[in-house]
């Protein structure tokens, strides 16, 4: 079986689907693995790692997705892409697929078999699998490095002969994996930090690693897959009130909110920025999909009101040589989960291969993608 990796062109990216390591390792398994030239630049790995790994280098893009039995990406192929793999090829990759119609129709085009590592559920047996978490850990500490070097002060209390520093207070904004893995690293380096979440379950999670959990009393959240996926306008008036208290002590915000298929949630608003002490910073993770405040914007740092706003899309991407070593890792368990050597063995009734596929032989089969894309 040909396992082809392809070199990411979406705009600052820089992370890659296999490293040497995990190419070695599906090499001695007994697959063909060929990587595109220069796939690996980004992520400080070099062609002659690859075949020194084993691999097949590719100089010609459009070869890899014309003799590809599986394509590996981390971002998903746009449609003129997919359109070049010949048909009944499998594609894993990210996909969002439900906010990605153009995607879906061109795999079932060319009865793409597609998977999608956004789609791996989260249940113990494929903890190895689940690239979110992975990605989404690494996001989190980023985003606290980051708001810390734009911040004007240090995190931790400080007690030297000139006086008392005291520590900075940081305001998280969801408790998901990104949210803890910010929590634990803000905490880690001395601040004070209180989080919000829809999911009271997470306020155990947060104070068992140092955080204050913020309650809203409230109903009607509904979460799938360990994600929001409705809150009521109650909760979300409630949840406002409570934050344009705190917001206004916080010297760094991180907000990682994101609705499954939806906008972000719009959390922070203007008023709520001008609320806050000049210098403070905001880091948007859910920048990407609409954002949780109403002033970041994609891919800038901005200055309003005195608050410095980081909108970074693509956090794991800037720590890439982590990033794609876990992506790999995740791949790997992923791919010998599904298939052999000589072929894939599909168990529509085995829970993770059901709730990863998207399309195969020019069929939708992912629920979720054909709810939402349905009300679409």
């Amino acid at each position: 079986m040909k396992v082809c990796v392809l070199k990411e062109l979406a705009e600052r990216e820089r992370r890659v689907a296999l490293t040497p390591e995990i190419v070695q390792k599906l090499c001695k398994a007994g697959f063909e693995v060929h990587v595109e030239q220069g796939a690996g630049v980004g992520s400080f790995i070099s062609d002659e790692a690859y075949q020194a790994a084993g691999a097949h280098i590719e100089v010609a893009r459009e070869v890899l997705y014309a003799q590809a039995d599986v394509v590996l990406k981390v971002n998903a192929p746009d449609p003129s892409e997919i359109a070049q793999m010949r048909e009944g090829a499998v594609l894993i990759s990210f996909m969002y697929p439900y906010t990605n119609p153009p995607l879906v129709e061109a795999c079932l085009q060319k009865k793409i078999t597609a998977f999608a590592m956004d789609a791996i559920p989260r249940i113990s047996r494929a903890q190895k699998m689940d690239a979110l978490s992975s990605q989404a850990n690494l996001a989190g500490y980023k985003a606290v490095i980051m708001g810390a070097d734009a911040l004007g002060k240090i995190f931790p209390l400080m007690m030297t002969a000139a006086g008392t520093i005291t520590p900075a207070r940081v305001l998280i904004f969801g408790a998901g994996v990104a949210g803890l893995q910010a929590i634990a690293t803000a905490r880690r380096l001395g601040a004070v930090v209180e989080v919000t979440d829809v999911r009271p379950e997470t306020k155990e999670q947060v104070e068992s690693l140092g955080g204050r959990f913020l309650e809203v009393e409230a109903e009607g959240v509904k979460t799938e897959g360990g994600y929001a996926r409705e809150v009521s306008e109650d909760f979300l008036r409630k949840q406002k009130e409570l934050i344009s208290r705190r917001i206004k002590e916080a010297d760094l915000v991180i907000t990682t909110a994101l609705v499954i298929g939806k906008r972000a949630p719009l959390l922070v608003t203007e008023e709520m920025v001008q609320s806050m002490k000049p210098g403070s910073v905001i880091v948007d993770m859910a920048v990407a999909s609409g954002g949780n405040c109403a002033l970041s914007e994609k891919d800038k740092t901005v200055v309003k009101h005195g608050v410095t706003i980081i909108g970074e899309s693509n956090l794991p991407s800037l720590v890439p040589v982590n990033a794609s070593e876990l992506y790999a890792r995740n791949i790997y368990e992923f791919l010998t989960h599904l298939a052999t050597p000589e072929g894939f063995k599909l168990d529509m009734e085995e829970e993770i291969t059901a709730k990863s596929i998207i399309t195969h032989n020019g069929e939708l089969l992912h629920a979720l993608t054909k709810e939402i894309l349905q009300k679409n």
